[in-house]
């Protein structure tokens, strides 16, 4: 027999009542409630525990959604519990449906709506709650939800831009990849065979592919071991606090591509800390929260200094100038922000700004990419065709 969760308050007035029950459905709940002179606010169906990851059952575009339709029913004036009951009912995704009704049924406890939020990180982020918690606090839950729902879609955007710049050419490096070791495994060694019978001196390019082919044939589990076990070992490195700091500093630094880095963490800095604290989130917190959303360590610590000058009664600015990751318009912009009262107005304008520039740096690491691959793959591929074809020019001058 299933689990029903349900509130409700006495049909003669009193505190709101909260509990579970074992019956066959909804319909006989909500008649032992009337039959109890309750009267039913919510009652839903408690479902087996489940686990669950964001980004594989839960969209960033399903939060988003879930976002906007909330802070309507809040802004139309709807309880709170009842706003949820409705998302819970409507809501399409199984997953976000059960994270709604736990949710629901912690608040019905005597949670507050930021504490039965923050029991889902996967979902809910740290910068979610807080601003959650602000909006409560600040009694203007519908304006932060509404703030939210703009920042996720303008980060998921800036998100999928980065994304769409690496695809072209992963693809194309990884289909010139297989086609590179098709040659070397099965039509190099046909022109191997025919050289061979041939008997003449090979010259030097020719000998090159020939051996890189014969060492594949022979060592291809070596070659494959040896790819895995050094992206695990890069890995791993990364996973220190070290390693970190190095190859995100090794990112930033890298021609064109450390261009598109860092203009899409300013982007993201920015937005974040202006979101924040436009919403009531202290400026302390903010700058904590905002540094673990910046993608990249020396962000992440350029951020960190900041905080700890702030508290120390310093300003923002100083941190993020010495740092040298922040172009100077962005400290001085801020700086302006922190002396006129305006942070939050100026990073927003800041943000809007370099989405534009994440934009022209997308198209200018195309534009640059392009002529490398071309550049790249017709020597190493051209290279190897014209390396087989040397000797068969001999074959023919001898023949003559």
């Amino acid at each position: 027999m299933p689990t029903f969760a349900y509130s409700a308050r006495p049909a003669s007035g009193g505190d709101m009542q909260s509990g579970e029950i074992d019956l066959p459905s909804k319909d006989d709940v909500l008649a032992h409630l009337r039959k109890q002179k309750l009267i039913p606010v919510s009652v839903r169906e408690k479902s087996k525990e489940i686990s669950f990851q964001f980004g594989t059952g839960i969209t960033v575009r399903d939060v988003v959604i879930f976002t906007r339709q909330f802070a309507t029913m809040i802004n139309a004036g709807l309880p709170l519990v009842q706003s949820l009951d409705i998302l819970a009912e409507q809501t399409e995704n199984p997953s976000l449906r059960k994270v709604i009704g736990e949710t629901l049924y912690d608040i019905e406890s005597g949670h507050t709506l930021a504490d039965a939020m923050g029991k889902h990180p996967k979902v809910f982020t740290e910068l979610f709650v807080n601003m959650v918690a602000a909006g409560e606090a600040g009694g203007i839950l519908d304006t932060i939800l509404l703030r939210l729902a703009t920042f996720l879609e303008k980060n998921d955007a800036l998100i999928r831009k980065i994304k769409s710049a690496m695809i072209y050419p992963g693809v194309i490096f990884s289909v010139a990849g297989g086609a590179i070791v098709i040659l070397l495994l099965f039509v190099i060694p046909t022109f191997e065979s025919m050289f061979a019978s041939a008997g003449l001196p090979l010259p030097l390019p020719t000998q090159i592919v020939i051996m890189m082919s014969v060492f594949l044939q022979g060592y291809w589990w070596a070659c494959g071991a040896g790819i895995i076990l050094g992206f695990l070992g890069l890995k791993q490195f990364y996973a220190t606090d070290a390693g970190e700091l190095i190859m995100d500093r090794i990112l930033l630094n890298i021609p064109v591509l450390g261009d598109l880095q860092r203009k899409s963490a300013v982007a993201r800095f920015t937005r974040t800390l202006g979101t924040l604290v436009s919403s009531g989130v202290s400026i302390l917190e903010a700058l904590e929260i905002t540094a673990k959303t910046a993608g990249n360590r020396v962000i992440h610590d350029a951020v960190m200094g900041s905080r700890a000058s702030i508290a120390g009664g310093e300003t923002i600015a100083g941190p993020l100038k010495e740092s040298g990751v922040f172009p100077p318009m962005v400290v001085q912009m801020i700086n302006v922000g922190e002396q006129t009262g305006g942070l939050d107005e100026m990073l927003t304008k800041v943000a809007d700004f370099y989405d534009d520039e994440v934009d022209t740096a997308v198209e200018g690491l195309l534009a640059a990419l392009e002529p490398i691959m071309i550049v790249v793959l017709g020597t190493v591929v051209g290279g190897m065709i014209v390396a087989m074809y040397m000797p068969i020019f001999d074959m023919i001058d001898a023949v003559k």
